[in-house]
């Protein structure tokens, strides 16, 4: 940490003998710099080695200290140095006038030297410990940011992994989590000035959403390899055990959120997400037969997203369809199915749902626009 003796003072006064009586009070300990108006001051303080603190006379010609100080504090090369006010005037109101300007002191003349030299060492160590504590400040700040992205990626990583491991369950999925991820995304962000929608989808709910999806089908872990990957329709009794991966999920979730002091955003719509993606607008899905707004936003926004990518793509038990083909099928079941919003935010911009297909596709699984349609079930 650097000392007050290596300090630099700038004094403006407009009188030579002022700043030679000064100069050779300060100067054993002290570097000085001397300027013998205001405007000359300025030019000082602006240029190198930048004062650690100003000694400035009040009643100068041309431009007098108050209105220097206004200056100096206007600079953010500059607000930050200490100013003593020199002056003559002996006025109670004029020390409170200086001082609301932002002087950190005010020495009457004639000068005593000791309190001259007392006043300086004190404001000289109070700016040193400033500066010492910005700097602590900034590197602090500079530790947290670190420490946020780490544990920012640690968890995007972590969250990835849990996803990839339940697709190892059904391989033939590939990069679903991606483009599921971009298609909540891009429908979230065609909604977020709706009406119905402002009050929730903002950008941080957004962040959220994209970062909690991938765990939209965890719970396809505790579903057996013979139901999981049966290429025939699967019987009343499968279906039933199929459809407890969307409770497996969110019960796992849930787990984790006790096994943690503080609630975490993300997993409460991971959660949401996991349990409640197969609902139906209408009433009519699973796990428990929630309808229209019941529904959470998270959930209705990945069921489109879902329903989509299962369209477009090869699974076990169908052939992918086709872009156009799977829209159409979103959009009959506009009002039933589907939000009805949400599908008309999906047809506006399904442009951009076929180039995030395009951009995350399988090497073999996904067809484009000139693929022949196949059937979804």
């Amino acid at each position: 940490m650097a000392t007050a003796s290596n300090s630099v003072i700038l004094i403006i006064d407009d009188v030579p003998e002022n700043l030679h009586v000064l100069s050779e009070l300060l100067l054993p300990q002290y570097q000085v710099l001397a300027a013998t108006s205001g405007a000359g001051g300025l030019r000082v303080a602006n240029g190198r080695p930048k004062p650690d603190l100003i000694l400035l006379d009040v009643m100068m010609p041309g431009m007098d200290g108050y209105t220097v100080l206004a200056r100096l504090r206007e600079n953010p090369d500059t607000r930050d140095i200490p100013v003593i006010f020199l002056t003559a005037l002996a006025d109670s109101g004029d020390e409170e006038h200086g001082l609301k300007l932002g002087a950190a002191d005010y020495i009457t003349k004639p000068i005593t030297p000791t309190v001259v030299l007392a006043r300086v060492h004190t404001q000289l160590e109070a700016k040193l410990a400033r500066d010492w504590m910005k700097q602590q400040n900034v590197t602090l700040e500079a530790e947290v940011a670190r420490r946020m992205a780490e544990n920012d990626l640690t968890q995007r990583v972590s969250i990835r992994a849990l996803a990839h491991l339940a697709e190892t369950r059904d391989p033939e999925t590939g990069n679903h989590i991606l483009r599921t991820q971009g298609y909540v995304q891009q429908l979230a962000r065609g909604l977020c000035q709706h009406p119905r929608f402002a009050g929730t989808l903002d950008e941080r709910y957004i962040d959220l959403l994209h970062r909690s999806a991938p765990l939209h089908d965890i719970g396809k872990v505790g579903i057996p390899d013979h139901i999981l990957l049966k290429p025939d329709k699967l019987t009343v009794d499968e279906w039933v055990i199929m459809q407890t991966h969307a409770r497996l999920g969110s019960d796992a979730i849930e787990q984790a959120e006790r096994d943690i002091e503080m609630p975490l955003p993300f997993l409460s719509l991971a959660k949401e997400i996991a349990r409640w993606h197969h609902e139906k607008w209408d009433g009519s899905g699973y796990p428990d037969g929630l309808s229209g707004d019941t529904i959470p936003v998270s959930a209705r926004l990945m069921a489109v997203a879902d329903v989509f990518d299962a369209l477009i793509t090869v699974r076990v038990y169908k052939p992918a369809m086709s872009y156009t083909e799977a829209r159409d099928i979103i959009a009959s079941g506009r009002g039933s199915h589907f939000d009805p919003d949400m599908v008309d935010a999906f047809i506006v911009n399904f442009a951009d749902f076929s180039a995030i297909a395009e951009r995350y596709s399988d090497a073999a699984g996904t067809t484009t626009e000139t693929d022949p349609p196949g059937t979804w079930s």
